[in-house]
């Protein structure tokens, strides 16, 4: 894939991991040709709405949103959007990052999934460093799509070390929550997401900062930029 077309999967990707998320919350949601988006208040950290194309216009992220309470947010896949019309502000930039397929891993760190409501839970809890209404996020749900891996970096003494997820979607998979526990290089967590993830698919999501810092280390190339967007 050229980064183009590496990029769209990226956009498409993500979309389709905010709605796997909404659905293990419960919360059904609508994809159009230019935007996907959720009309009931999405879980924590989880946009209402995310551009799908270049040329999405404002009314297609914020029309079919609940903007009754402040909160709502937008993820502007090409940062090409002005929402401070609609009473929102930006939040944060970031970059969507892309690896391709069939690109050399080098060695794996070993990794476990986790698939049971209880592995889960001590994931969820090492992901939100015991924050358990951040943790409260993952629900047993999530582990009966099968397009949903939720991984983990154990070590020696059995504390989880680090994880992600990876989220299978619009040809390619999808890396999101990567964390590292205090102590541990996030390079590990990299390889382990590396080595988890289907060879034959590019890898993709969006980081910023250190983050995207380490994801480039690990091989990725920046495609493009993005920008959430809060509601007032």
């Amino acid at each position: 894939m050229i980064n183009d077309e590496l990029l769209t999967a990226a956009v498409r990707n993500n979309a389709a991991w905010c709605a796997g998320m909404c659905r293990a919350h419960g919360l059904a949601t609508t994809t159009g040709p230019r935007a996907w988006t959720s009309p009931r208040r999405t879980p924590l950290y989880y946009p209402d709405a995310v551009s799908l194309s270049g040329d999405a216009t404002a009314a297609d992220v914020v029309t079919g949103i609940d903007l009754t309470a402040p909160g709502a947010s937008v993820k502007d896949s090409y940062a090409r959007l002005d929402l401070t019309a609609d009473g929102f502000r930006p939040l944060f930039d970031a970059t969507w990052i892309g690896r391709r397929a069939g690109a050399p891993a080098g060695p794996g760190a070993a990794w476990t999934r986790a698939a049971t409501p209880e592995a889960l839970a001590a994931w969820a809890d090492a992901w939100s460093g015991g924050d358990a209404d951040e943790a409260a996020l993952f629900r047993p749900a999530l582990l009966d799509d099968p397009t949903v891996t939720v991984l983990a970096v154990p070590g020696p003494d059995g504390r989880i070390l680090g994880g992600a997820v990876l989220s299978t979607a619009a040809g390619a998979t999808g890396v999101s929550n990567l964390f590292a526990a205090d102590g541990t290089d996030p390079a590990l967590v990299w390889a382990a997401a590396l080595a988890a993830a289907d060879p034959a698919l590019p890898v993709v999501g969006y980081e910023s900062g250190d983050e995207l810092t380490a994801a480039l280390a690990a091989g990725f190339d920046g495609l493009g930029p993005l920008r959430v967007w809060l509601a007032s």
